[in-house]
């Protein structure tokens, strides 16, 4: 291949115009020389059988962030690779920052910085009250020189933020490039697992919320966390996609303080907290489930009569659009209750989002309380996903979602009649099974 775009290494025989593959024009670059293989220090092993492979377990390394290690499956493994990603501003740099201070206890910490001065972390610092020794800080967008600092300190742990950022002094290809992004992703993977340093690697996100950059790095990283939330809300959640060392149905939930990022403990007596304490007309408490872990959450709805002259208003907040609008349509259709003259508004208290189906019944619940001007009893909790021929669908785990309600004191349980594991569930809470949209609303007390 003579010809290679610099900004994301696509080769051709022929010099092009504009690059087929990213679209930049005037990108192309004769290579002149081809890379050396031998100049390449390969991580490489000599064949053994099996049988003949030793094992010696790792003790992970602890972030001493709760709801991090959660997800990381208990900490951190020498010689991993993680790639954290995130929104602009979310506070992926703030998270690792209080983890490396954590981690800077057990050995040294390298923080690689490419996109903020020493004297920016400092500041940061001082505000979270955070201090360490064995944290050390390189400011700088060179490879070559972060590559040098590794050697030197031999670090147990580091911190790339981000990899976007750096940029190796020998290659033409632009800052953030694809080909840049691919082949710097390959130098940490083969460093980490060269010297058994877990490192951690901030990675950017674009507009569809994918990570920026070739899937490449992505397939080369042991781990890929994505860290979620609202800039006009203070919530932060941390969902893995991808866990070589542990299980991607785990969940860690934050909360932005003015103190850092603060772990919730108890997310259940956080989002659903005002549940409980009083009747509100359109307001029910449902039971999620985010990966092995019951949460409690607030639905609320607001269904008034539509004064725009044209399509009635339909707004959701935290819920999915078009399973809503699958539930509208299950209402008219069997319970008979003509909405399209009347605006529809619901919410998530807190700002979770709520995915499953299991609170479908829920929502359907919610929808009529406000429609019929009717409370539901405040210690109730609904579970159920709603057929389209309104049946009431068996969910799964339903143990620990009662289990999770009893612990916060709820009395009631309204939840599928059909559930196989249903005469199992011994607890001290009114369990009322239903069949049907019709059995829930009369036993919600909810019928005209």
């Amino acid at each position: 291949m003579a010809y290679e775009c610099k900004n994301c290494g696509y080769a051709s025989v022929e010099w092009l115009g504009r690059c087929p593959k990213c679209g930049d024009w005037d990108s192309f670059r004769q290579n002149e020389s081809e890379e050396d293989p031998a100049r390449v220090d390969f991580v490489d092993e000599s064949p053994k059988p099996l049988s003949e492979i030793s094992f010696d377990s790792k003790e992970r390394i602890p972030t001493d962030i709760g709801e991090f290690d959660r997800v990381l499956g208990g900490g951190l493994i020498p010689g991993s690779v993680t790639l954290l990603g995130g929104d602009p501003g979310i506070g992926k740099s703030t998270l690792l920052l209080q983890a490396a201070t954590n981690i800077a206890k057990r050995g040294k910490v390298l923080y690689i910085s490419g996109e903020e001065s020493s004297k920016q972390l400092k500041m940061r610092a001082d505000r979270l009250n955070i201090s360490a020794n064995d944290l050390i800080i390189y400011s700088g967008q060179s490879l070559e020189n972060a590559v040098s600092h590794l050697n030197e300190l031999e670090p147990i742990c580091v911190i790339v933020d981000s990899i976007q950022s750096l940029q190796s002094t020998g290659n033409s290809s632009s800052l953030g490039s694809t080909k840049q992004v691919r082949e710097l992703g390959r130098e940490f993977t083969r460093l980490a697992k060269k010297k058994e340093i877990a490192t951690l690697l901030i990675g950017h996100i674009t507009k569809s919320g994918d990570f920026s950059g070739p899937k490449t790095i992505e397939h080369l990283v042991d781990s890929t966390i994505y860290f979620e939330g609202k800039r006009d809300n203070n919530v932060r959640l941390m969902r893995p996609e991808k866990n070589r060392f542990g299980s991607t149905r785990l969940l860690g939930l934050f909360q932005m303080t003015g103190q850092g990022l603060q772990e919730i403990l108890n997310p259940s007596q956080f989002f659903a907290k005002k549940n409980g304490h009083s009747d509100q007309k359109g307001t029910t408490t449902v039971c999620t489930v985010e990966g092995t872990r019951p949460i409690l959450v607030e639905i609320q709805a607001l269904v008034t009569p539509s004064n725009s002259g044209g399509s009635a208003q339909r707004r959701t907040t935290g819920l999915d659009y078009n399973r809503t609008s699958l539930l509208f349509a299950v209402i008219q259709k069997q319970l008979g209750i003509n909405l399209q003259e009347f605006d529809i508004y619901l919410n998530v208290v807190g700002g979770f989002n709520v995915e499953e189906t299991a609170a479908d019944l829920g929502i359907v619940s919610a929808i009529l309380s406000s429609f019929q001007d009717r409370k539901i009893d405040s210690q109730t909790v609904i579970i159920g996903e709603v057929g389209l021929s309104g049946e009431i669908r068996p969910v799964k785990n339903l143990k620990s979602r009662v289990t999770e309600a009893e612990k916060l004191g709820y009395r009631k349980a309204l939840l599928p009649e059909s559930h196989a594991k249903l005469n199992d569930l011994d607890m001290n809470v009114d369990l009322k099974p239903v069949s049907d949209l019709a059995d829930a609303i009369a036993e919600l007390e909810l019928r005209e």
